[in-house]
């Protein structure tokens, strides 16, 4: 049972799986207090990656046009399974035994996000899906699990995204210098914290892809040898192409204000076809799509700084597998000028862990009764305590 004495430091896991549906990321962790006087401490972190059967299942379901009942209640279950396989992981890694975690803070794996209404059996619906049955990682570590958060922010009018600000408030925010976060999954998502602001100052968004639409290419390129462009060597050795990137910059989403959210819905397997289309009408190679691709997501933030943020940013930190990738680095300072450019790991932090460690944050302040939200990033009409807990 989870103790509720602020002092006590306790033993937890957040466990991350993004848009990318590469794996599932764990990260053990020590923590102590809530809200402003949280302190955490990584003690260790593991992927566990996800077989190619598991991984194309996953995003064809997230395509939004296969699978019933049958195949979500299935698919639900086994993300459960791997979530709990991933939790022994870490735990193993470290030498911890199991038992000794006192909760989980389980993301899910996104299978679709509908943040904006539609028209559906005659109502207006919007609605997120998030699967991994917390049930099993109860049974296999014998604690509390917290899941499912997204869905109480949407209850209150948010998009249910982004939801790492509020941890990156607790743990980044600096009095002297305006800090942004942006965080390269799947999507990309940025984090401002002006400088002497609350909570209440925080706002953020999603950017447009991260590396969704880089992995797809990489993939092609590849022959589906590589799931990702490694070290963002691909790119490098290629060149931006002005016209097909002129192309993508006409995207709407870069035009659209926060708060606002996407994901794979729009940058998936239909946007791709899209783009590679237009290459090819525009006569530019594989390898150059794949250049001007990762110049696009690098835009895509220049463009966010610039258009929606009203405190331009002095230090952007760079977190995700996108941090990685020193083409895409490189890309980010030259769109972001007199902007300091750094990852987490130049500041002696987990890069990968961040995500996982967040919703290790989130479900502490969910088991306190906190709010854990940031509506300046949301949208949502009051803060929220997101979360379910299963014991």
């Amino acid at each position: 049972m989870f103790n509720l004495n602020n002092d006590t430091k306790k033993l937890a896991i957040g466990l991350m799986s993004g848009t990318s549906a590469d794996g599932i990321d764990a990260a053990l962790v020590e923590i102590s207090g809530r809200s402003t006087t949280t302190k955490v401490r990584q003690l260790a972190f593991v992927t566990l990656p996800f077989t190619d059967a598991v991984r194309n299942r996953i995003l064809r379901v997230a395509a939004g046009d296969f699978g019933g009942s049958k195949e979500l209640c299935l698919l639900n279950f086994l993300m459960g399974r791997l979530s709990a396989d991933a939790c022994l992981a870490v735990c193993a890694q470290a030498g911890v035994d199991p038992h000794s975690i006192a909760f989980v803070g389980s993301h899910g794996q996104t299978v679709y996000h509908a943040p904006t209404v539609e028209e559906y059996c005659g109502y207006n619906v919007n609605g997120t899906l998030q699967i991994g049955e917390a049930s099993l990682i109860c049974e296999a570590l014998g604690c509390t699990v917290v899941s499912d958060f997204r869905v109480r922010d949407m209850a209150a009018g948010g998009l249910g995204a982004p939801l790492v600000p509020y941890t990156e408030y607790l743990l980044y925010q600096d009095p002297a210098r305006t800090v942004a976060l942006q965080n390269i999954g799947g999507i990309g998502n940025i984090t401002v914290l002006p400088k002497g602001a609350g909570l209440e100052g925080v706002f953020a968004f999603d950017t447009g892809p991260g590396n969704m639409v880089i992995d797809a290419l990489a993939a092609r390129l590849t022959d589906g040898k590589a799931r990702y462009d490694a070290g963002g060597k691909m790119a490098a050795s290629a060149h931006v192409n002005a016209d097909l990137l002129r192309w993508m910059l006409q995207d709407d989403y870069l035009q659209t204000p926060p708060p606002k959210t996407t994901g794979r819905e729009r940058y998936g397997a239909a946007y791709v076809e899209a783009l590679m289309q237009q290459a090819a009408a525009l006569a530019v190679s594989l390898p150059d799509t794949l250049a001007t691709a990762t110049r696009f997501t690098a835009e895509c933030i220049g463009a966010a700084v610039r258009d929606f943020c009203p405190m331009r940013p002095d230090r952007l930190i760079v977190g995700g597998g996108g941090s990685m990738n020193p083409t895409l680095l490189a890309h980010i300072a030259d769109c972001l000028p007199g902007c300091e450019v750094l990852t987490n790991e130049q500041l002696g932090l987990d890069s990968n862990a961040k995500e996982a460690v967040a919703f290790a944050v989130l479900a502490n302040e969910t088991l306190y009764g906190q709010c854990n939200t940031a509506p300046g990033a949301t949208g949502a009409a009051h803060p929220v305590v997101m979360g379910k807990i299963s014991q």
